[in-house]
């Protein structure tokens, strides 16, 4: 990318019960609100490879919290700091406290899908990015919570080969908290897919040619009422590392 890398600001606020969180910002325009993925962060999603800087260029301010658990935010390990469907309830907060009323709204993975349960909820943005995500993804969570809870409770004994060993190594370097990450992982609910794909947002469904992570992410876009979807290269986590990442999303988002 050959955007110039511009400055981030971060501030801090205090979501609905009190909770920390740490919010990201660069760039002026037009408000975009991203949610990075499971045991990453702004920092890594976003900010890192240079997409944060391209959409910035492209006139938009772009607004990157570290969910709860992770990144510069709170991760508490008081089981009460995780009622149903928090980071939802987080990212309702983080709306009103911005006052953010006309704005784009998008996710990776795991903010992909805490995207889609905005939508659910009746969140209504401009424009809507699920990156990372498939159909699977958001019916058949339960299957991939499993698979993370298992990698953090055998983090110290999985080796190479292993299948949980990549979001082992990738939450060890990351520096993510256990116990924080696993009432994290608890207290996600399911998506209301029926409410999901009732909604007529405009949405950009985008995913690594070789990413099946969650599913199928043109079964995905088949199902919502008004989706496009662009294939990029990579998998679920080399594709973060694409410029094309960025440049689908600026391509959707300016036109």
């Amino acid at each position: 990318m050959t955007a110039t890398i511009p400055s981030i600001t971060t501030t801090r606020i205090r979501s609905f019960d009190g909770t920390p969180l740490a919010v990201h910002e660069t760039g002026e325009g037009r408000p975009l609100l991203l949610l990075h993925g499971l045991f990453s962060s702004a920092e890594t999603n976003w900010i890192k490879f240079g997409h944060a800087a391209r959409l910035a260029a492209a006139g938009y301010r772009v607004v990157m919290p570290d969910l709860r658990a992770h990144g510069q935010s709170a991760a508490p390990h008081d089981p009460a700091a995780y009622p149903h469907d928090v980071l939802v309830d987080d990212a309702l907060s983080l709306i009103d406290t911005l006052g953010l009323d006309d704005f784009d709204l998008g996710g990776f993975s795991l903010g992909a899908r805490t995207t889609a349960k905005l939508l659910a909820a009746g969140v209504t943005p401009g424009k809507a990015i699920l990156a990372g995500m498939g159909w699977q993804g958001l019916t058949g969570w339960t299957r991939r919570r499993d698979f993370f809870v298992t990698a953090i409770d055998r983090r110290d004994e999985v080796k190479r080969g292993d299948p949980h060993f990549m979001a082992v190594a990738f939450m060890k370097t990351q520096g993510i908290d256990p116990v924080a990450a696993r009432l994290l992982l608890d207290s996600f609910g399911v998506v209301d897919t029926d409410a999901l794909v009732a909604r007529d947002v405009p949405v950009l469904v985008v995913c690594g040619a070789d990413d099946q992570d969650n599913g199928s992410a043109p079964e995905l876009a088949r199902q919502l009422k008004n989706a496009t979807y662009r294939e990029i290269k990579g998998t679920h986590m080399s594709s973060v590392l694409e410029p094309a990442l960025a440049e689908e999303m600026v391509s959707f988002l300016t036109t």
